[in-house]
């Protein structure tokens, strides 16, 4: 018998352990594979997903309801799970007891979105919503065995400002929104929510931006019952015309807007044409000290929102605060925002831009409406109204999403008023707004998003 030598014998385990070892890393390669199919654009870095059936088309990724979403995939739903019932799979399309969430990564930008829904055997009905609860589509329904496709145009964006390699200075809170991320999240609501694809494709270079800069009244506040004009107002311009960017935040100043480096994304990412409207007020009159005030402080810093603006060929837009709601014995509203709708009057009309009277315009709504029922805008509710809220909810200066969609309503009236070319992009279909005539609560269609707030936003 032949003996190996040490060498030897070592030799060959070494080369038996490095064979396993190639082939174990084969085996995981090929299970990673198959568990994390990657969306892959096309040509034109399109993203296309299939909800059902469509094996024919190779543009398609194919989504189950199994399918979660996680980092290496890239894709899939998020907050809610397959085997509790509240997401199957059915005849072509995912659907849901429960609003559901799908995400896709993608790079910051502007994209035009193609969702398809609708049953062949049934019938559909639902709302789409973007990012934080940004309204895209409020209601769109199909009858038995009609397939529908609805467009809209969403921007993504992230906290870098890559110009200089910084960062938006982020609240710990909006570390969670889905607004600050890399990928565009869709909310599926409604009664019958049948979503068959999702086709998403970077938008025409064309498209304005219109971006906003504002507090916890205009911000895509991220849960209910809040809400605020600047995530109600994306739903009423025509798809691949105007991007709404909504940089606001809750408790922010218009100086602490620029401080928190908020106002250079917005520059960073700026082009020739866009838009730029400026809402503050409401947190600018708390701050106190030497030299600070309507007419000094926040003034000059008006000045330099619509020169930085103008220096991006930009069209810069103010927009004053609007009223709170206090109302005297004779049912007029008190003015509780100082000089800072004033200072936004002068400021405007030295430095030649456009206005939008918010501040005069909601003083008429919300007088027009009363005590009684204006209280329905905004966030007022008994205790044990929302589940985990043992407290009443008393709130005069932040909106329900009724009272954000009749503020939106008197912005686009002060585009339409002011001419802007936003005017010519604001859908068929939306009617001009009186605010001497607002509309009455039981008209407004909104279903719950989840989760649900208790704690209240910034500011006041």
């Amino acid at each position: 018998m032949l003996l190996m030598t040490n060498d030897v014998f070592n030799e060959k385990m070494m080369l038996l352990t490095n064979y396993w070892k190639t082939i174990a890393l084969l085996l995981l390669v090929v299970l990673l594979g198959c568990k994390a199919q990657k969306p892959i654009p096309g040509n034109d870095g399109t993203y296309s997903f299939s909800f059902g059936n469509n094996k024919q088309d190779k543009r398609f990724t194919i989504v189950d309801a199994a399918t979660l979403y996680n980092e290496q995939r890239g894709f899939g739903f998020e907050n809610t799970t397959s085997n509790d019932g509240a997401l199957t799979n059915g005849p072509g399309y995912v659907t849901g007891t429960k609003p559901f969430f799908f995400s896709a990564r993608v790079p910051e930008g502007n994209y035009n979105v193609q969702v398809t829904l609708g049953d062949e055997e049934g019938t559909s009905d639902a709302v789409i919503r973007t990012e934080c609860r940004r309204m895209m589509v409020n209601r769109i329904q199909t009858k038995k065995g009609e397939i529908k496709t609805i467009e809209f145009t969403v921007h993504i964006r992230d906290s870098l400002i890559r110009a200089t390699n910084s960062k938006v200075n982020l609240k710990p809170r909006e570390i969670s929104y889905l607004h600050w991320d890399n990928k565009i999240t869709f909310e599926f609501n409604g009664n019958e929510p049948k979503i068959r694809s999702v086709v998403i494709k970077p938008a025409p270079e064309n498209v304005i931006t219109l971006f906003l800069a504002g507090n916890s009244t205009v911000v895509d506040q991220a849960q209910e019952p809040y809400a605020a004009w600047g995530q109600i107002i994306p739903a009423a311009f025509e798809p691949g015309k105007v991007a709404v960017a909504n940089y606001a935040e809750s408790g922010e100043s218009l100086s602490s807007f620029i401080a928190a480096k908020r106002f250079e994304k917005m520059l960073s990412l700026m082009k020739p044409g866009d838009y730029a409207f400026v809402e503050f007020g409401h947190n600018d009159q708390k701050q106190k000290g030497e030299g600070i005030g309507a007419f000094t402080s926040y003034s000059t810093q008006l000045k330099y929102f619509i020169n930085e603006v103008k220096t991006k060929n930009g069209i810069p837009v103010l927009v004053t605060s609007m009223q709170r709601r206090t109302f005297d014995s004779t049912g007029k509203i008190m003015e509780t925002l100082g000089d800072y709708p004033e200072a936004n009057r002068k400021v405007a009309k030295e430095e030649n831009v456009a206005l939008i009277d918010l501040n005069a315009m909601s003083k008429i709504m919300y007088e027009a409406w009363g005590p009684d029922e204006s209280i329905k805008a905004f966030v007022h509710f008994p205790a044990n109204t929302f589940p985990g809220q043992d407290k009443k909810l008393e709130d005069n200066t932040h909106f329900t999403p009724f009272g954000a969609y009749e503020i939106s309503r008197i912005i686009l009236e002060g585009i339409r008023h002011n001419k802007l070319t936003l005017a010519e992009f604001i859908k068929p279909g939306v009617p001009k707004f009186n605010p001497a005539v607002p509309d009455r609560f039981e008209s407004f269609y909104w279903p719950i998003s989840p989760p649900v707030l208790i704690a209240k936003p910034d500011g006041n």
